[in-house]
């Protein structure tokens, strides 16, 4: 049994920043920033590092003067922007570790088992933005486009070494990663009179990012690093030419390019588990949400949208090794028990060719206890093949509703102390109007964070939740 675990770090950070803000006429803008810090994080002599910014705006309409034009701005930047390195990842220091129970069962001093890096150098990312912005027709119709392009240099990762060494892993300043993607919102008020309005409103994201390189160079190059090995045999990894965050497994083994299936009846699996199998990162997303409001009271309801990316179930790896759902068990094709033996007509017959590319013909064992699973995806002794648990990520909701009745003027205007009160029943998470995982919610992943993004474990039903709120301004 281990102690409990406590960690109490001190970080300085010293920074001088400074900013300027120009304008001609109200018609051009132009705003520099820069910056210099140094941090305790960063080797001696070398954690100085400096960075900065530079933004520009031309405002069309106020040249461009038209009746229908209410206002446009066009807006492009660029920006530097340094990072330092984690707390106590630069020298070795030993770790005294509690003891605990008997003494002499923890050792007295011990290393981490991450190698440090006295060696290391600020994070630096660059970034380009341009933008434009525009409304139309005394604010009924606008819109805001961006297009950006980031690139981030010396990521400072631990990457797995050989154990030989005495540690696991190692702090190294990485390579290059890519995002370049688009922004778009915008918003519509088909109607408006003085008792009714409808206004919709949405937005739309497109990224595209890629690993340009790692580290090291020549035949001492790292092309792969992996990012979260989580259980069920997969990783998750920064590939170089690949998108960050890809998803490694066993594959099938493809036939004309159909699953093949063994002469026992379940399918083949790919050589190693280093096969590309999918990629976390959406194709796009989106939001619309429509208001109407008649007199004092707004009904507005919000519709979310992702396209594309992939998540892997351990859910329901684990589901289908112990035959937990419903198409574990019934009747086979030939409209026998699937679970009985396939000498008395039972087993699963698995879609997919025979090696020779004939269709499949071949039932497999689908016994309670020997491992295997309908479809032939766990084998028996649990050798299995990733790819059929990897599931299309993206869904569509009724994400939140909110009806709210704002009190008239005349009530409140015999409350000196208020300028408005209204009062909002809002619902979220109310619908799942479409997704392509059947036994779970595609959002509930294991972490938001970068690395366990597109891994599903221990994943909760979807619940709604309902919320009242009184908003007073004052």
């Amino acid at each position: 049994m281990s102690p409990p675990s406590e960690e109490f770090s001190r970080v300085g950070v010293d920074g001088l920043y400074a900013n300027a803000t120009l304008g001609y006429k109200e018609m051009f803008f132009l705003d520099l920033q820069g910056r210099q810090d140094r941090s305790t994080t960063l080797p001696q002599g070398n954690n100085t590092y400096y960075y900065g910014s530079v933004g520009g705006t031309f405002v069309i309409s106020s040249v461009y003067k038209q009746p229908w034009l209410s206002n446009a701005k066009l807006r492009a930047s660029y920006a530097n922007v340094g990072n330092d390195a984690p707390a106590l990842s630069v020298y070795d220091v030993y770790d005294k570790p509690a003891n605990f129970g008997s003494t002499g069962a923890v050792p007295l001093f011990s290393l981490p088992n991450v190698k440090n890096n006295p060696d290391l150098v600020s994070e630096n990312t660059n970034s380009l933005e341009i933008g434009l912005d525009a409304d139309f027709v005394d604010g009924r119709v606008g819109f805001e486009f961006t297009a950006y392009k980031t690139e981030t240099l010396n990521q400072i990762i631990p990457v797995n070494i050989t154990a030989s060494t005495g540690y696991s892993q190692r702090y190294v300043n990485s390579g290059e990663v890519d995002n370049k993607g688009i922004e778009l919102s915008a918003h519509v008020t088909p109607v408006r009179t003085e008792s009714f309005e409808w206004t919709l409103t949405g937005n739309f994201t497109a990224n595209r990012n890629k690993v340009v390189s790692l580290y090291g160079e020549g035949a001492a190059e790292v092309t792969n690093v992996v990012i979260f090995a989580p259980q069920g045999g997969v990783t998750f990894n920064a590939t170089k030419g690949k998108p960050y965050g890809v998803l490694r497994g066993y594959d099938h083994v493809y036939t004309n390019g159909q699953p093949t299936v063994g002469t026992d009846g379940y399918y083949q699996r790919s050589a190693t588990s280093t096969e590309f199998i999918g990629n976390p990162n959406p194709d796009w997303l989106a939001g619309i949400n429509n208001s109407v409001k008649f007199k004092d009271v707004t009904l507005s309801f919000l519709v979310d949208i992702r396209h594309g990316g992939s998540i892997f179930s351990l859910d329901q790896w684990y589901g289908d090794g112990t035959g937990l759902y419903d198409h574990s068990a019934g009747l086979n094709a030939r409209g026998v028990a699937s679970r009985l033996p396939v000498a008395n007509g039972g087993g699963v017959l698995l879609y997919g060719v025979q090696a020779d590319g004939s269709p499949n013909t071949i039932y497999g064992e689908n016994l309670d206890g020997n491992g295997a699973t309908p479809f032939g995806y766990v084998a028996a002794g649990g050798v299995a093949v990733h790819k059929p648990y990897v599931y299309d990520a993206g869904y569509v909701k009724l994400r939140e509703v909110a009806l709210t009745y704002a009190l008239p003027q005349s009530l409140i205007s015999n409350l000196k102390v208020f300028k408005g009160i209204s009062i909002s029943l809002i619902g979220r998470n109310l619908w799942i109007i479409d997704k392509a995982m059947r036994f779970s919610d595609p959002e509930e992943s294991l972490s938001s964070g970068n690395a366990a993004q597109g891994y599903q474990s221990g994943a909760y039903p979807a619940t709604r939740t309902y919320g009242f709120n009184l908003k007073l301004n004052f």
